[in-house]
């Protein structure tokens, strides 16, 4: 997991990562910097902590063959952002008790978030996403064609 460039094309940046605890460190901070990039640092914190949930339970619960890759995919709407993850496997999350141990963070997803699903992907596999709402920001990003350093590395 080498540093790469990341490009913050205009609304969407997208990652494809190795099935690896140590990728949901590097995804928050892709997602860091595109928000840096798109002055949304007030919705930083929930953005974070909604990754790292959608992210941890792609690496802890999807089960596939080894080399299969997750991809997280930031895009900005107009007055959201969506944050996604895909990863190959064919199970979808389901809610657990609030009693169990740990299964609390789609609760916490969607508590963040504007509303959250789960999707059937093009190929193998599914999407888990949510959309946040983001204040008005000034000037429109499309158009924006900036290349930015990952601080992940």
């Amino acid at each position: 997991m080498s540093g790469r460039q990341i490009h913050v094309n205009g609304q969407e940046v997208a990652r494809r990562w190795p099935r690896h605890p140590r990728c949901v460190g590097l995804a928050r901070a892709v997602l860091s910097r595109a928000l840096e990039v798109w002055d949304l640092a007030s919705v930083e914190d929930a953005a974070l902590l909604v990754l790292s949930e959608l992210l941890t339970n792609a690496v802890v619960h999807g089960r596939v063959s080894p080399g299969r890759e997750i991809e997280t995919r930031f895009q900005l709407e107009t007055g959201a952002l969506r944050i996604r993850v895909d990863d190959a496997s064919e199970q979808w999350p389901s809610g657990r008790s609030q009693r169990a141990e740990g299964g609390r963070g789609l609760a916490l997803v969607g508590a963040l978030s504007i509303t959250w699903g789960v999707s059937n992907r093009v190929g193998v596999g599914k999407s888990v996403w949510a959309v946040l709402a983001v204040p008005a920001v000034k000037g429109d990003h499309s158009g924006t064609h900036q290349c930015v350093t990952a601080a992940a590395r």
